[in-house]
């Protein structure tokens, strides 16, 4: 089974893997080995980095704008906007707040983190300004279930939004049923988050996963990963705080996992048959 190991978003050409940063700053590994893990992720080419005012309250962004501060123009750049900020005058002093943390005066990838209760008229008309002042070059939302994405396409430029950013990994593979399609019929590349099962998951412990990542000669991330990707449109963000994890993780995009190994890693975690509410981490 052969994936793409490249994706478009908004004119961009990216690898189907980057970096994700939830942890990041927070004392979990010490800072330069975190920097010295984003470095790493960035020689590499695995170029999308994704943060979040959210993470570490700010402390995630900090650490990212030292890592990337002369390598800005490697990174494609993404971070994401709380529901409660991405209203009137509060979303520019958000996004200003995010930049200055990661020292930068623009965005490639601006985000709204989840829907609540927002007017997503007003939330895409205050991305689309933001876009015309330079601050961010294309905007999307994480955490939409499919309604919610249906009605964001009706409202005026709703159009543009580029990406959508959900909880997506072997176990949890909801969005295959309606979304992922819809998203990829309207031209949305999804993010997934969460590519390892996330906080309390067993995929990397499961002896299927483990003997057949000895086959390729991988780790099991790495082969957890590579199923993530395998379709193209899907592009795929592991948490990594060491040089060593972003190594192995970076092999996924040269993975290629035949169709018959494929349909032993679904055994235990078939496709879903009807529509799943969204999972959100």
């Amino acid at each position: 089974m052969t994936h793409h190991a490249t994706l478009q978003i908004a004119g961009h050409t990216l690898p189907s893997l980057g970096m994700g940063s939830w942890r990041l700053g927070q004392g979990r590994y010490s800072e330069q080995q975190e920097i010295s893990a984003l470095h790493r992720g960035l020689d590499l080419g695995l170029r999308v980095i994704d943060t979040a005012e959210m993470y570490g309250d700010g402390k995630s962004e900090t650490l990212i704008g030292k890592a990337i501060e002369d390598r800005r123009d490697q990174t494609y750049l993404v971070s994401k906007v709380y529901p409660w900020n991405a209203t009137g005058s509060q979303l520019e002093a958000s996004l200003d707040a995010s930049l200055r943390r990661l020292r930068t005066d623009n965005l490639d990838l601006y985000l709204l983190h989840w829907q609540s209760g927002n007017d997503l008229q007003e939330v895409v008309t205050l991305m689309e300004a933001m876009k015309q002042k330079g601050k961010i070059n294309a905007w999307g939302v994480s955490n939409f279930d499919l309604p919610a994405m249906q009605s964001l396409l009706q409202v005026d430029g709703g159009k543009h939004c580029a990406v959508n950013q959900v909880f997506y990994n072997l176990a949890g593979r909801g969005i295959e049923y309606d979304l992922a399609p819809w998203c990829a019929e309207h031209d949305i590349t999804m993010m997934a988050y969460c590519p390892l099962g996330g906080a309390g998951s067993h995929l990397l412990e499961l002896e299927e996963v483990k003997t057949l990542a000895a086959h390729y000669q991988v780790t099991p991330a790495a082969l957890l990963l590579a199923w993530v990707i395998r379709q193209n449109k899907i592009l795929a963000i592991p948490e990594s705080g060491s040089v060593q994890h972003v190594e192995d993780n970076a092999r996924a995009l040269q993975l290629e996992i035949s169709e018959q190994d494929c349909e032993q890693l679904t055994r235990y975690y078939p496709a879903p048959e009807s529509a799943e509410p969204l999972e959100i981490r």
